[in-house]
């Protein structure tokens, strides 16, 4: 798996944006949880989902910032 490319996310509406963002952070959540109880899970995941919550939380405030 690899990186997903900041222009795809351009791409995306503001309630798409929001959605992304909210699945990223539950699947972040879920990941933890499972580290805290020894399950299988793939470590790698965790940078890949903690850059891509960044890249959405950027756009989402750059494009807060050309509205105002």
């Amino acid at each position: 798996m690899s990186f997903q490319s900041f222009s795809d996310f351009k791409d995306f509406d503001d309630a798409k944006l929001s959605e992304e963002i909210v699945t990223a952070k539950k699947s972040l959540f879920e990941m933890r949880l499972k580290k805290a109880t020894r399950q299988t899970f793939k470590p790698h995941l965790f940078k890949h989902t903690k850059r891509k919550i960044a890249q959405l939380m950027t756009i989402e405030r750059q494009r807060k910032e050309n509205k105002n």
